[in-house]
């Protein structure tokens, strides 16, 4: 740029080039007090946690990989995946049984789902244990007519497995129901709509066009109800299923050691937590491509993100000198 000064002789003013301006970052001190606050009571927790002698860490590392402890995770995996299974299952059913314009099969679902999430699973998982005190023998036949196909005594029929599994996935489908049939709303009526005009079938609709695009409001949700299945395995110890709660309870009934027993259950259940939710986060950005939620960044990297960014513009800045 070229001014004219009053004596007639041109002076040149100069604007500085924009790689040359000094990027200064904001300096939010707030959060770094409060974060160096955070860890200092955690690492005061932690280091207290450490030096009490009550825990008896000797106790506690003797039990951690015992073979009784592996053999009550097999049956908690198992009755996690089984009663899960059943649950996606049955609430599938039932939530499309709910969005059903046929009376009896909405209210027959309806009423799955009234009992079901409206008692306790403690309650749920003593009665299926304890049914052999209602039902002697488990018959299937035609009614009213004494006919009967199959016979079987009920407390040899179900086992605590098999009641800690009818209890577990029960439960978990009227709750499924719900979430599938939030995912089935979400999708525009309009798709199935257009669906049928092209011929296709109600199931098929369903199967290719509705619940593939519902994964993504179903999925979140869904994840966490596995892992709180996960943990509510723990209650099936009052009917001695023999899972990993059941296990601990046996030992610290013998030798009293009541918390480094507790903390054993408990770094296994965070350990089996922590594994299941990188699935269901990588399943959540999966099904969420192309929204926002896809576009979420995991804890871990929004934890090193904020070191990683102070350390780049201080590269930069030094770099620019």
């Amino acid at each position: 740029m070229t001014a004219t000064t009053h004596a007639g002789t041109p002076h040149t003013s100069k604007t500085p080039a924009p790689d040359t301006f000094e990027i200064v970052p904001v300096h939010h001190w707030g959060r770094w007090i409060s974060a160096v606050a955070a860890l200092a009571t955690l690492a005061g927790l932690i280091g207290s946690l450490a030096k009490n002698g009550n825990l008896h860490w000797d106790v506690v590392g003797h039990y951690l990989f015992a073979g009784l402890i592996f053999d009550g995770l097999a049956t908690t995996l198992w009755l996690t995946v089984a009663a899960m299974t059943l649950g996606l299952v049955l609430g599938t059913l039932v939530a499309v049984m709910r969005l059903s314009d046929n009376p009896v099969l909405y209210g027959l679902s309806s009423l799955f789902v009234w009992v079901f999430r409206g008692t306790p699973l403690l309650v749920q998982i003593i009665f299926w244990g304890y049914a052999g005190a209602l039902y002697q023998n488990v018959m299937i036949g035609v009614p009213f007519t004494g006919v009967t196909f199959f016979q079987a005594d009920t407390n040899t029929l179900l086992t605590p497995a098999v009641a800690a599994l009818l209890a577990l996935g029960l439960n978990e489908a009227a709750y499924a129901s719900e979430i599938v049939r939030a995912g089935i709303r979400s999708v525009d009526a309009g798709q199935t709509e257009a669906a049928h005009s092209l011929g296709m079938r109600p199931a098929l609709t369903m199967r290719r066009i509705v619940l593939p695009q519902a994964m993504r409001v179903i999925i979140p949700p869904l994840g966490n109800e596995t892992i709180n299945m996960l943990k509510m395995t723990a209650l099936v110890s009052v009917i001695a299923a023999h899972d990993l709660m059941s296990n601990i309870q046996d030992v610290y009934g013998q030798n009293y050691q009541v918390i480094p027993m507790l903390v054993v259950a408990s770094l296994w259940y965070l350990g089996l937590v922590s594994v299941l939710s990188v699935p269901q986060a990588w399943l959540e950005r999966r099904y969420g491509r192309g929204t926002a939620r896809g576009a979420e960044v995991s804890p871990l990297r929004r934890l090193c993100a904020g070191p990683l960014t102070a350390l780049r513009g201080r590269t930069q800045k030094e770099a620019g000198r």
